[in-house]
């Protein structure tokens, strides 16, 4: 006989934290069909194709030549200032765990609801943080975080408005931190399409527009002597070898990069069609995600565990869910399938 499916309780306590919390799924729905679809991370689906790596990539410790070309690659792929500084780490968990130290600050402010470790790492530090929910309700932070586009909604802020923001927080002495981790598919929404004022530190993340979020690599831009900063506290090797390869050469293909997104924005399209279907109502996204709301969205979620489909749910809103984009057409199938058996009877 099949066990008792666990509490609700206890599954949004174990899966609230953060996407592809996979394991963790299966422990507590050992009954749900295999192979599960995990749509909780908003990776893309589509990973860059990762190519024979010589033998001293992984044999020798990551070569400074090596970092230079993947850091050169990366400001051309961002476009990039000359005076800009740019350093490149093991992905965002390191760079945003050493902000705190290198901005002193003691008041932080953060548009959100957005991306939960931001916020956790400037109380760690000690700092006063307070969530404000647009640009007009900011005060005089020390630092203003900015997710763009955020997470999970997809919200986009023009960068001329993030310039302006700069601006007004430069006048006090006031920094920001704009954290494009989803900015790859709409670069022209980013601030590198701007002069990056001074005061403002650009994060980039590499892994989710390329599909190789377990390389673990990111970059933050921003003026010379503060990326200078954090490099010294990231160390001599703050990426892998095998990341310094794979990721100049993904960055450097353009083209992959268009066809990507052409892909993601048909398979985004057939999303729509199958949540619309469903009656969920999306609220938000982006090309790698859909914000998905509903009124009873908790049972919904239950029974998306239970048919071994993985999305991530929120603890500020119960009503509310993010689903990556299927990989497949048979990914699609088994994700309609579920929804329309999810489906609350009316």
């Amino acid at each position: 006989m099949a066990s008792s499916p666990p509490s609700k309780e206890i599954d949004l306590a174990d899966l609230l934290t953060h996407g592809g919390n996979l394991a963790s799924a299966r422990a507590l729905y050992p009954q749900a069909p295999e192979p599960w679809i995990d749509l909780s991370t908003g990776i893309s689906p589509y990973g860059y194709p990762v190519e024979d790596l010589s033998a001293e990539v992984w044999t020798r410790l990551p070569d400074a030549g090596a970092l230079a070309t993947l850091l050169q690659a990366a400001r051309k792929a961002y476009g990039l200032q000359a005076g800009d500084g740019i350093a490149a780490a093991s992905g965002s968990q390191p760079v945003l765990s050493h902000l705190p130290q290198l901005f002193g600050a003691t008041v932080v402010e953060i548009l959100g609801p957005t991306y939960s470790e931001h916020e956790r790492s400037w109380r760690v530090s000690g700092a006063e943080v307070r969530v404000v929910g647009d640009l007009d309700a900011v005060g005089r932070p020390d630092v203003l975080v900015v997710v763009n586009p955020n997470n999970p909604d997809g919200r986009l802020i023009a960068p001329s408005a993030l310039l302006a923001m700069a601006e007004r927080l430069g006048e006090y002495g006031g920094r920001m931190v704009v954290d494009e981790a989803f900015m790859d598919f709409t670069p022209e929404a980013s601030l590198f399409s701007l002069q990056r004022p001074d005061n403002a530190l650009v994060l980039r993340s590499f892994g989710k527009a390329y599909g190789l979020a377990g390389l673990r690599l990111s970059f933050a831009v921003g003026q010379p002597d503060l990326v200078s900063a954090l490099r010294a506290r990231l160390g001599p090797w703050p990426v892998s070898g095998p990341a310094m390869t794979i990721g100049a050469r993904a960055l450097g293909d353009q083209d992959w990069l268009t066809d990507c997104r052409d892909k993601l924005a048909a398979a985004g399209t057939r999303l729509d069609q199958i949540l619309l279907a469903a009656d969920l109502e999306t609220v938000g996204g982006t090309h790698l995600f859909r914000l998905v709301k509903h009124p009873q969205m908790e049972s919904i979620l239950l029974k998306l565990l239970s048919a071994g489909v993985l999305v991530r749910p929120f603890s500020h809103d119960p009503t509310l869910i993010r689903m990556g984009i299927p990989s497949s057409e048979t990914q699609e199938i088994r994700l309609a399938k579920a929804l329309i058996s999810a489906a609350p009877t009316k």
